[in-house]
C-alpha cells in the first residue's frame, strides 16, 4: 500500500475529442474512440424509436421522488425499489456519499479512477490506496486488503469490474470484506459502472448484499453500458434507508430531467438490446483475447468489463507512442502511464464493433512486432 501522494498528469479522457481535433487535426467525427468505453451499439433501439414521442413531458416538473423510474430500474437490477436513488450522474452520488461520509482517511483499491480520491480531498480528507500488483495481474489480494483495513479507516471505495485493469472481484470475496469493514466501522462504496458488461454479472455485482448490510453502497449509472452519457443518470443501491434519505435531503430537487427519467423506463426495459450488447462485447472480448495471446510483445490481463489493459513488453515502443499512432489513423486509446502504479508501458482499449476492433489490432500488432 502506498502512502504517497499519488500525482495525476494531464491526459485526454474519452470525452476530449475536441482537444484531439485541435491538436491532431482530426475532425471528431472522424475518430473512433476505444478510450471512452462506451457500447458500440450506441443508444438503446427502443429509445431511439420512442423518445421523441414524449416530448411534452418537458413541459411539466417530473415526479419529484421519480416513483416510476426507480421501480423500472429495481426490476433491472432485482432489488426493492425504496432501495434505489436517482442522481445526476453516478458522479453526483460520488460526490453526495463523500460528502455526507466526510472520511477524514478512505482507502482506495487501485490503480482506478481518479475521481474518488479528488472527491475526498475536496471533503478535507486524505486517501491511501490499496496497490493492485502486476506480478499478481491486478487481482485483488483479499488477505492483504483485510490487513490493510486499519482502523483509522473510514471509507473503502472499490471500482467493480476495475477501471482500467478490467478485474474483477466476486460476491464471495465482498462478503469477507464486508464483514471485516463491519469490524471496523468502515463505510464501502462500490463502483459498478462496469458490472453489467462482466461474464458473470449475477454472481460479481454486490447488490443482494445491500440486503444483509448497512456499511455499503454501489453507484451505477447509463453511460457505459446504455452508451447515454449526455442523459445524466446515475442511480445508488443501498439497504440503509437512512443514509439514502440523508443522500437524498442533499440533493438538488429534479436533478434529473423529464426526458432522462422517461428515457431510463424505457431503455431498461429494452431486453433486445441488452442481450444484443452482452454477447457482442463477450463475443469479441473472447476473440480479441485470442489474437492477443499469439504477440510475443504484449501481455494483457484478463478482461472482465468491456475494456482490456496491455503491457508493452517491446522495449523501445511506449504508451504514448502507441497512442499517436493510433490517432494519427483515427482510433483513439487510452495512454495508462497517468494511473497510479502504472507507467508508458500501458495502453488501455474498449471493445468496439468486430471491424473497428480488427483496425485497432492490427495498428498494435503492426508496431509491436
Amino acid at each position: 500500500m502506498s502512502k504517497d501522494k499519488i500525482e495525476h498528469k494531464e491526459h485526454f479522457h474519452g470525452s476530449d475529442l475536441e482537444k484531439i481535433e485541435k491538436i491532431y487535426g482530426i475532425k471528431k467525427e472522424d475518430i473512433t474512440s476505444f478510450s471512452a468505453n462506451v457500447n458500440p451499439l450506441g443508444i438503446s433501439y427502443k429509445l431511439k424509436k420512442e423518445l421523441a414521442s414524449h416530448i411534452d413531458a418537458i413541459t411539466s416538473y417530473p415526479d419529484r421522488e421519480y416513483t416510476s423510474l426507480r421501480k423500472c430500474i429495481a426490476d433491472y437490477v432485482g432489488t426493492d425499489y425504496k432501495n434505489i436513488l436517482v442522481g445526476n450522474g453516478s458522479t453526483e452520488l460520488i460526490s453526495l456519499v463523500i460528502q455526507i461520509k466526510k472520511p477524514a482517511k478512505a482507502l482506495i483499491v487501485g490503480p482506478t479512477y481518479s475521481e474518488y480520491e479528488h472527491e475526498v480531498a475536496l471533503g478535507g480528507g486524505r486517501s491511501q490506496y490499496f496497490r493492485l500488483k502486476e506480478t499478481d495481474d491486478f487481482k485483488l489480494d483479499i488477505e492483504g486488503l483485510q490487513k490493510a483495513l486499519t482502523d483509522d479507516i473510514d471509507l473503502l471505495v472499490v471500482c467493480n469490474p476495475n477501471n482500467p485493469t478490467s478485474s474483477q472481484i466476486d460476491r464471495k470475496s465482498m462478503r469477507i470484506i464486508l464483514d471485516t469493514c463491519k469490524e471496523k466501522g468502515i463505510f464501502v462504496m462500490v463502483d459498478e459502472t462496469y458490472v453489467e458488461f462482466s461474464e458473470n454479472t449475477s454472481e460479481i455485482t454486490s447488490i443482494p448484499l445491500t440486503g444483509y448490510y448497512n456499511n455499503i453502497i454501489i453507484l451505477r449509472g447509463i453511460s457505459k453500458f446504455f452508451a447515454a452519457p449526455g442523459l445524466r443518470l446515475g442511480y445508488a443501491i443501498c439497504g440503509n434507508h437512512e443514509l439514502l434519505k440523508e443522500i437524498d435531503s442533499r440533493k438538488n430537487p429534479w436533478t434529473i430531467n423529464s426526458l432522462a427519467a422517461i428515457a431510463g423506463e424505457i431503455m431498461f426495459k429494452d431486453t433486445e438490446y441488452i442481450n444484443e450488447t452482452w454477447e457482442l462485447i463477450s463475443s469479441e472480448r473472447k476473440r480479441i483475447c485470442e489474437i492477443l495471446e499469439k504477440c510475443p510483445n504484449l501481455k494483457f490481463y484478463k478482461p472482465h468489463a468491456n475494456f482490456i489493459l496491455v503491457k508493452i513488453l517491446k522495449e523501445d515502443v511506449t504508451s504514448e507512442e502507441l497512442f499517436d499512432t493510433a490517432i494519427r489513423q483515427g482510433l483513439m486509446i487510452r495512454d495508462c502511464s497517468t494511473f497510479p502504479f502504472l507507467d508508458n508501458k500501458y495502453i488501455r482499449f474498449c471493445f468496439m464493433n468486430p471491424e473497428d476492433n480488427d483496425k485497432l489490432v492490427k495498428i498494435l500488432l503492426d508496431k509491436l512486432s
